[in-house]
């Protein structure tokens, strides 16, 4: 038998967290083939997957176009979204097709809408998973709703086919599925210790560090040599930016994503490794950070509906503290970094078990 899962390619976060709940799933049930149909980064997947699966890559929803790593394309958004779902029918139809042939049980989305109504179409059950719902984000994303007014309402019928929705922390959206059921934190976690990882990456041990962290768009205009944290060591790797010119060579540790194919080390366990991360706020690298117990510092990442949601609650688990992208750019990053590893802990330890939650409920599916 069959589990697809649909996983939206909008950043890391999607993926990440539904990497963790595959690798459950498979050591509870070794017996079921794994589908992935995402626009994710391969790559990511090829590291991180710990069983055997078939990739269908292709966008299966539209998300956010992204200018920057920390800015949106409005206007881009809107037509994308206008494209993918004014041949939505199509697109189910074919997606539905694809997978007559494959054994399907059940569809997992995260969290797509055409996941739900392919499942609908195959007679099977599906789960909708996720912290927000594509049909709340886009509601208030400037334009859409004026220039697309049905587009909102389509997605919401999509989101109706679903059997069940599990929720994740930092939500929004999940009031329109009856049955939504609160999930823990999904969160990747380190394997290997802290020592072990500053060793093999080269991160000095006698100093704090500091680990840039901007998904897959990276930060590319940001001029490392200008950073004032000069009793920090700054820890950049590829994707965030081409190697850095003018910095001294005991503050900046530059790595390639190809130290992450050993397979023992993850990116995790360097966030663990860390004394803070710099990033802007979104699912994976929060949950991430709190699950290592890392402070954040974080900066803005555009008009995004959740950005407001995670600002709000993240205090209540992890260290954090805002930084303007003024001060980000310029380098003035020693005051802020210096006060948020000074704060008190977090009131609320959370749970972070939501993998081994949700392959559990899969399994009932099953």
């Amino acid at each position: 038998m069959s589990v697809v899962f649909f996983i939206s390619g909008h950043g890391f976060g999607h993926a990440s967290r539904q990497v963790e709940i595959l690798n459950a799933l498979v050591v509870k049930r070794p017996d079921v083939a794994i589908i992935i149909r995402s626009a994710a980064n391969a790559s990511l997947l090829e590291r991180t997957v710990k069983a055997k699966y078939e990739l269908r890559p292709g966008p299966c929803d539209s998300g956010i176009v992204q200018s920057t790593s920390v800015a949106h394309d409005d206007e881009a958004t809107t037509q994308a979204a206008i494209a993918f779902y004014s041949t939505f029918d199509r697109r189910i139809e074919h997606e539905a097709a694809s997978l007559e042939r494959d054994d399907v049980h059940l569809v997992v989305g995260d969290i797509p809408p055409l996941a739900f109504p392919v499942a609908a179409r195959l007679g099977v059950p599906s789960i909708a998973i996720g912290n927000f719902t594509w049909d709340w984000i886009y509601e208030t994303h400037p334009g859409l709703t004026q220039t697309a007014p049905w587009l909102v309402p389509a997605i919401r019928r999509a989101y109706g086919d679903a059997t069940r929705a599990l929720e994740l922390p930092f939500p929004g959206g999940f009031d329109l599925f009856p049955n939504a059921e609160r999930l823990p934190f999904v969160a990747r976690r380190p394997t290997q210790s802290r020592e072990d990882t500053r060793a093999f990456f080269r991160i000095p041990g006698e100093r704090p560090a500091t680990l840039l962290s901007f998904g897959g768009y990276g930060m590319p205009s940001l001029d490392l040599s200008k950073a004032d944290c000069h009793d920090w060591t700054i820890v950049a790797t590829d994707r965030i930016l081409s190697r850095p010119a003018g910095t001294r060579s005991d503050q900046v540790v530059y790595l390639e994503e190809q130290q992450f194919l050993n397979g023992r080390f993850r990116y995790e366990d360097l966030v663990a490794a860390v004394d803070a991360v710099i990033t802007k706020p979104g699912y994976g690298i929060v949950s991430e950070g709190i699950a290592c117990r890392t402070p954040i510092l974080y900066t803005s990442r555009g008009d995004f509906r959740e950005y407001d949601v995670i600002v709000r609650d993240m205090p209540r688990y992890v260290r954090c503290l805002y930084i303007s992208q003024d001060d980000l750019f310029a380098g003035r990053w020693r005051q802020s970094l210096d006060a948020l590893v000074t704060q008190p802990l977090p009131p609320e330890t959370p749970a972070t078990n939501g993998a081994d939650v949700a392959a559990n409920l899969i399994c009932e599916f099953l």
